[in-house]
């Protein structure tokens, strides 16, 4: 372990596994020394650890591996083939449920956004109308601020005090629970209901966000909820869908949730299908993919035909999802082939950009997590964020004298004249008097000449730091169309330049068609994403023209950023402390074995086992130790024990609570007999061991976990190297692994958070510090 660049002092490894809890020493490290008693008595601060240098034990994993006891291959073996078909149905009824679901849900969100913003806008303006002409603009001010920090406040306190989990836009959450991570409440339906309510009131508060990103993370909870047929937070069991009720099929289920909201939130099913693919699920199959297609359209029609509705135009399928990009007609947005080069320029400028804004949202988020971490000082500082917002907005608005004809094909909803002569609006207004998605609209396809330079550059310059500030408050709210907004204000600006410096720049640098690419660029920059993005924006837009130069965009600006810092996403990952496993192992780590990332010794359990025993071990050892390899000893035989499967502490849970015990009478077992009905009946939330009561007498009996356990694990050597013991886990979504030497017998397991510890920093490999965070 000597070519480690960083190590810990202490780590402990009874993570998951049955691993005996003690904290074994590693190598001499580099941390830096933590503060003895007496230091602290003497005064000295306590040094509060970064958190993305922790993992945290307080994360579980999720069994997406099939357990395939004796009770699973019997109800396979029972089942015909019309039973097969049954549950085949079933899973697309299910992604059609989740899609309608999700598109409702979108529908709400949207109707309520509008009339809300509307009535508010209204208000204001006609308050700022009023006292434009007789003075004393500070209470328009005033009132607009107010009704701001009103209406965020509700947001953010029932985000902080009931549901924190609701928070942002929740993507990385669900990248980690599709990863294999189990998130705390992160599927819940009061975890919607908080993040619905909290996205319509971020928005409406006029915060710099976006309701689209949420979308992502509600559709995963539709499907989570809908796929088990029940409601543990209503306590209400339908009784249908019971054989999803594994993490399995959940998780398939939870990546179709995502997509639908993705196609809800942008009108793009295929873009959904994609950004599951690519920035959500771990792991896919062909029929997977077309079920989340399906989920996807179900989404976005259902939300397209009741918006139609709502608009009065009933069956105009118009409004495919949240944000409406507007047409881009092939003839105005035509592109040269030297165009090319200053698309990926801009590319690069969205990936500096973007970097700066990561880097920045890191250091606040940082600051956060030490300073801004009781309830009622978040929701303070939202309320701060709203008031310095609609200040800032309304001294822009203010001391603006960028004038435009108001013609009669205006698309401004809400123009504000204040200081501009009759017939004329203020142009700043039309960005920061308006909801998000209105203001990319605008900036899209209103007529060159209808923003100043000026203009543009102050907004950019503004919405980009109030856009960092607000990323990461104790509210629900997405950074997709913040992202977008910023882009597309520099890239207008980027349009109106080259059209200035060069003679003919008038005919074919279009404001509006830099103005996308600067979008894109934008937002590739932030979230780092390329494949789905690419295919976002040309349904979004409706013009698969600019298929190409988005790509090039977006593979630029992540190119750039990644030199930087990492994605938005990856960096409030590791600030949470979650175990993420990536898609490949770190370079340079071939030389690393499975004997040395494995925790041991391992604490075993015998085929049959002593009910105290099983009890004893479960109240001792930590509630995250989830596995126990079973052992097997030959009789008459002073061989070592063995391994001949591997059992689940949520298991044994239930064998204690039914009282699965092994009864010596006349020299014969009897054991009663249970289902897999049983241990779904008690998924996700089994009961602690704390909770289940056993007599003295039942402490002498036995328990055979022949029928229950995992007879055929996974299992590596003790020399297998590193990055094959990640490929293994990885692909297979394993929870443990098991390590055995040449005589099958156990000798550690690995475990997610041993193989998480290690990734590539700037001085080689490093090996991070496990934590209860």
């Amino acid at each position: 372990m000597a070519n480690i660049a960083k190590k810990v002092s202490w780590s402990s490894r009874a993570e998951e596994s049955g691993v005996a809890g003690e904290r074994t020493p590693l190598f001499n490290g580099s941390e830096q020394p933590r503060l003895s008693r007496q230091d602290s008595q003497r005064g000295r601060p306590k040094e509060i650890p970064h958190n993305e240098k922790l993992l945290s034990l307080k994360y579980e994993s999720l069994d997406y591996d099939n357990i395939e006891n004796q009770l699973f291959l019997e109800e396979e073996r029972r089942m015909s083939y019309m039973g097969f078909r049954c549950l085949e149905i079933s899973r697309w009824v299910v992604c059609g449920l989740i899609g309608f679901l999700t598109g409702l849900i979108a529908c709400f969100i949207d109707i309520a956004v509008e009339e809300l913003a509307g009535i508010k806008y209204q208000v204001v303006k006609q308050n700022i109308e009023k006292f434009t002409e007789v003075g004393g603009l500070s209470i328009s001010l005033i009132l607009w601020a107010v009704l701001n920090s009103s209406i965020v406040m509700l947001g953010a306190i029932i985000v902080a005090f009931f549901e924190p989990i609701a928070a942002g836009s929740g993507i990385p959450q669900i990248k980690c629970y599709l990863n294999g991570v189990k998130i705390p409440r992160v599927v819940r339906l009061k975890t919607l209901v908080v993040k619905v309510c909290g996205v319509i009131c971020s928005v409406v508060g006029g915060l710099a966000v976006g309701k689209e990103g949420p979308m992502i993370h509600s559709g995963a909870v539709v499907a989570a909820g809908v796929s088990q047929g029940r409601s543990t937070s209503l306590k209400r069991d339908f009784k249908i869908f019971e054989y999803f009720r594994r993490d399995t099929e959940k998780r398939d289920f939870v990546s179709a949730g995502a997509a639908a909201g993705v196609s809800a939130a942008f009108g793009a099913p295929v873009g959904g299908v994609l950004f599951a693919l690519e920035e959500g699920a771990s792991f896919w199959n062909q029929m997977l993919t077309w079920r989340i297609f399906f989920a996807s359209m179900i989404s976005t029609f259902t939300l397209n035909f009741f918006l139609s509705i709502y608009h009065k135009n009933p069956g105009d399928l118009s409004n495919p999802g949240l944000i409406n990009f507007g047409r881009f007609e092939s003839d105005s947005v035509a592109y040269n082939l030297y165009e090319i080069p200053l698309f990926i320029m801009m590319g690069a400028i969205g990936g500096l950009l973007g970097a700066l804004f990561n880097l920045l949202n890191y250091w606040l988020t940082i600051f956060r997590i030490r300073y801004v971490h009781r309830p009622c000082l978040q929701v303070m500082e939202a309320m701060l964020v709203a008031a310095v917002t609609a200040t800032v907005s309304f001294t822009m608005i203010y001391f603006s004298n960028d004038c435009q004809p108001l013609g009669p094909e205006h698309t401004e909803e809400y123009p504000l004249q204040l200081f501009c002569a009759d017939g004329e609006y203020n142009s700043m207004a039309t960005a920061f008097f308006n909801t998000p998605e209105r203001s990319v609209r605008s900036l899209f396809h209103n007529q060159p000449g209808t923003y100043n330079p000026l203009t543009l550059g102050l907004f950019t310059l503004t919405y980009f730091f109030l856009a960092c500030w607000t990323y990461g408050l104790a509210v629900s709210a997405g950074v997709f169309i913040p992202s977008l907004l910023i882009g597309a204000a520099w890239g207008r600006l980027f349009g109106i330049l080259l059209a200035s410096i060069t003679s003919s720049g008038s005919i074919w640098a279009d404001p509006g068609k830099y103005a996308l690419i600067g979008a894109a660029a934008q937002l590739g920059g932030i979230v780092r994403m390329t494949l789905s993005l690419t295919v976002i924006m040309v349904e979004a837009t409706g013009n698969v023209t600019y298929g190409l130069p988005i790509m090039l965009v977006l593979m630029t600006a992540k190119i750039v950023g990644d030199y930087f810092v990492e994605g938005l996403y990856d960096i409030h990952i590791k600030l949470q402390s979650v175990p993420f496993l990536h898609l490949e192992a770190p370079a340079t780590s071939h030389w690393l074995t499975a004997r040395e990332v494995m925790g041991s010794p391992v604490t075993c359990l015998n085929r049959i086992e002593k009910v105290g025993t099983i009890v004893d071990i479960l109240s001792n050892t930590s509630t995250n130790h989830n596995g126990f390899p079973v052992v097997v000893q030959v009789t008459g035989s002073d061989e070592p024990a063995k391994l001949c499967g591997l059992i689940l502490r949520s298991q044994l849970i239930v064998l204690l609570k039914h009282k699965v015990f092994v009864e010596l009478a006349r020299s014969r077992l009897t054991q009663r007999k249970l289902q897999l009905k049983d241990f779904r009946d008690a998924y996700p939330r089994f009961p602690p061991i704390q909770s289940i009561h056993v007599s003295q007498d039942e402490r002498e009996c036995m328990m055979d976990l022949t029928e229950f356990m995992n007879a055929t694990p996974y299992t590596v050597p003790q020399e297998t190297s590193l990055p094959r013991v990640f490929k293994l886990f990885r692909a297979l979504g394993l929870r443990h692994l098991v390590v055995v030497d040449d005589e099958n017998r156990v000798v550690g397991l690995v475990t997610r958070k041993d193989l998480a510890r290690y990734h590539l920093g700037k001085h080689g490999l490093e090996e991070l510090q496990v934590a209860q965070t």
